[in-house]
C-alpha cells in the first residue's frame, strides 16, 4: 500500500449518482490527447458521473464522439467536482467558477490555495520513483480521487476516414522550438522513398517540402481522420504523434530537448530516436532502420 491509500478519502464516494464533473484541460494538443485514458478510467468506474471538458476552441475536437465524455465547453460550468489539469491563472478562474464543493488540482500548481483538496506527486501515487508519462501523470489523479488501480489505457480519439486511396506515411516535420526539429532536408530524403503526406500548422514554412503533398492548417478534425489512416507516423516530439499512437500507428519520433519518458508515444508500436547531440545528430540511417523496424510500407 502507497502512503497516499492510507491517508486519502475517496472523494469520488462524495457524489451522488449523476453528479457533474468539470475536466478544465487548456493547452496543449498532445496534454489533451494524454487527458483520454484518465477520463476513460473515471467513466469506467463510474458512467452515472456527467463529465464536461473545459477545453479551448483549436482542441475541441480531440475530445469530439468521445463516449466518455458528455460535454465539450470553451467556458465555465456548474460542476460538484472540478478536476484542473492546467493551472493557470484561466484554468484557475474556471474552476473556480464552477462553485464545485470538491475543486482538485496538483499541489505544485502555483494557485494551489485554491483547491479544497491537493492531488499529491504522480509518483506518491503510483508509489514509483522514477519519471512518469504523462499520461500515467493525469491518469493517477483519477486513482486518488477514488478509481481503483488498474492498467492505464491507450488515448481515445475518433476519426472519419480519410478518404486517401493507397498506402501513405504522415509526416510533421515541425515543433514548438528549435531544438526539437530535425532538419527538413533530412525528412524530405525519406519521403523520396515512400509516398508521404505532410502535416503543418498555420505559421510553419512548408517551402522545403514543395512537390510533397501538404496538409496546412487543416481542421483538426481532418489531421486525425489522415493520421489514422496512416501505415506509419513520423515526425518531431510535437502532438500529432500523440495522436497517431492514439489510434495504434506505429511512430518513429525524434527527440531532441524532451523527455521521451515523460512525453513517448504512449501505447502504440513505436521506435523513438534519440542523440547525445540533440535532435540534429539523428542521421538520415537512423531513421530509415527505426521504419524497417517497424516493418511498415507505403
Amino acid at each position: 500500500m502507497s502512503a497516499y491509500e492510507s491517508s486519502v478519502t475517496n472523494l469520488l464516494d462524495r457524489l451522488s449518482a449523476g453528479a457533474r464533473v468539470a475536466v478544465i484541460r487548456l493547452r496543449s494538443l498532445g496534454d489533451c490527447v494524454l487527458t483520454t485514458p484518465a477520463l476513460a478510467l473515471l467513466k469506467a468506474h463510474r458512467p452515472d458521473l456527467k463529465i464536461s471538458v473545459l477545453v479551448e476552441p483549436r482542441f475541441r475536437a480531440v475530445f469530439e464522439e468521445n463516449p466518455d465524455v458528455d460535454e465539450i465547453r470553451e467556458s465555465a460550468c456548474a460542476a460538484d467536482l472540478a478536476i484542473n489539469f492546467h493551472g493557470g491563472p484561466r484554468a484557475m478562474m474556471l474552476t473556480a467558477a464552477t462553485r464545485a464543493r470538491i475543486r482538485c488540482g496538483f499541489g505544485h500548481h502555483r494557485y494551489s490555495f485554491l483547491y479544497s483538496h491537493k492531488i499529491p506527486r504522480a509518483q506518491e501515487i503510483l508509489d514509483v520513483e522514477r519519471p512518469v508519462h504523462t499520461a500515467e501523470h493525469l491518469a493517477s489523479a483519477m486513482f486518488w480521487l477514488g478509481v481503483p488501480r488498474a492498467e492505464i489505457p491507450r488515448a481515445r480519439l475518433f476519426a472519419a476516414p480519410s478518404g486517401l486511396s493507397g498506402a501513405y506515411f504522415v509526416v510533421h516535420p515541425f515543433a514548438s522550438s528549435a531544438d526539437k526539429k530535425w532538419p527538413a532536408e533530412r525528412f524530405v530524403e525519406i519521403a523520396r522513398r515512400v509516398r508521404c503526406v505532410f502535416l503543418a500548422g498555420p505559421e510553419d514554412d512548408v517551402r522545403p517540402f514543395a512537390g510533397f503533398e501538404v496538409w496546412k492548417n487543416a481542421p483538426l478534425a481532418r489531421v486525425k481522420s489522415l493520421i489514422s489512416g496512416a501505415q506509419l507516423f513520423l515526425g518531431n516530439d510535437s502532438g500529432p504523434a500523440h495522436i497517431a499512437a492514439a489510434f495504434g500507428i506505429p511512430v518513429v519520433a525524434l527527440f531532441g530537448a524532451s523527455d521521451p519518458a515523460i512525453w513517448g508515444p504512449w501505447r502504440t508500436e513505436s521506435q523513438v530516436l534519440v542523440s547525445p547531440e540533440g535532435v540534429r545528430g539523428i542521421s538520415v540511417e537512423d531513421v530509415a532502420a527505426a521504419i524497417e523496424t517497424l516493418k511498415v510500407r507505403a
